[in-house]
């Protein structure tokens, strides 16, 4: 297949993939600016984006195209490694007109890869991945400034975080007009104006992920996305449909309490719920209860299902602890439950 095996259709794939995987980084420093501008509709993007078709299409069709990218290069690392033979290693001084991010794209690329999987291990993992599993956890999925004051509470973050976006500058500043090149665009009029045009549009997108990590940082240290009014009003009703989805025909009356209460309400009465149900599930499990349960075996299913509501309800107590301690811990670490599967 042309594509695959000629060095052309390789660069053009690579051409291709990584004008689309510019567009999607240009849009993903978008994204992370509302987050600054305005937390509470990051939260709302977070939940538009969260395990629906098309989010899932979209996350699908990313995959693939990083995926196609990663193959190529390597395919034309190799490539061009087999072509020079012996010569490589002959050349003691890179040419002057050869560029450090040019002799280095593979190395950068390992480097972005690196600092993707933390950034998916931090973010992705804990958002949509949960939601695809059907797990209920402590942290509500749509909750994104969460995640923020959860990844950039701790101190190494910013700084991987750092390594990471000067790697993808160099990669984009020589991808941007190197992918122009691949597709015929290498002359001597447009090529300068191309790499002026990389070199403004990488330079803005990376300062503003710096920006946004630095301002990410003192946020979660200050706790903003803990002690927020309009955030945690926010993550109040976020913690209903975690609860409704356990709590069959009264989940709807239940919901209704919980976003018709003030915030400081919530948590001593679904603490007094779960300890009432968690109580019952003991004297269940004591010796008469098990008796009880010989005898009527199809109590089993109802005491399940009193089994999963129990833990909705602890892990939405854990939240609003977490929120509430904030108010006066000055380090507050998160009691992360491992989750409940639907």
């Amino acid at each position: 297949m042309w594509l695959s095996n000629s060095s052309v259709g390789r660069k053009m794939v690579m051409a291709l993939t990584g004008a689309f995987l510019v567009l999607f980084v240009t849009f993903h420093c978008l994204m992370n600016a509302v987050a600054i501008c305005w937390p509470a509709a990051y939260n709302s993007v977070c939940e538009f984006l969260g395990a629906n078709w098309y989010a899932l299409a979209a996350s699908a069709v990313l995959a693939l195209f990083v995926l196609i990218h990663i193959i190529y290069a390597v395919m034309l690392t190799l490539q061009n490694r087999k072509a020079r033979g012996s010569e490589r290693y002959a050349i003691s001084r890179k040419p002057a007109s050869v560029e450090w991010s040019s002799q280095n794209m593979l190395v950068l690329g390992i480097v972005i890869l690196a600092f993707l999987v933390v950034h998916m291990i931090q973010f992705w993992a804990k958002m949509q991945l949960v939601e695809i599993l059907g797990c209920h956890d402590t942290l509500p999925p749509a909750a994104g400034t969460l995640f923020l004051q959860e990844a950039f509470g701790q101190p190494w973050t910013l700084i991987v975080y750092g390594v990471g976006f000067i790697a993808l500058w160099f990669h984009l500043n020589h991808g941007f007009w190197s992918m122009f090149q691949s597709i015929g665009w290498n002359n001597t009029n447009w090529m300068p104006r191309l790499k002026k045009i990389g070199l403004w549009w990488t330079t803005i997108v990376i300062a503003l992920f710096f920006a946004e990590g630095i301002v990410f940082t003192v946020k979660a240290h200050e706790k903003y996305y803990l002690t927020n009014e309009t955030l945690r009003e926010q993550y109040k009703d976020m913690i209903v449909p975690m609860i409704e989805d356990d709590f069959g025909p009264d989940a709807a009356q239940l919901g209704q309490q919980i976003r018709m209460s003030p915030y400081g309400n919530v948590s001593m009465g679904l603490r007094q719920m779960a300890g009432q149900m968690k109580a019952q599930l003991e004297q269940i499990e004591s010796p008469e209860g098990q008796n009880m349960l010989k005898e009527r075996p199809e109590m089993a299913e109802q005491i399940e299902q009193m089994k999963k509501q129990t833990g909705a309800l602890e892990n939405a107590v854990k939240l609003f602890d977490y929120l509430e301690s904030a108010d006066n811990e000055p380090n507050t670490e998160l009691p992360l439950s491992a989750g409940q599967p639907n």
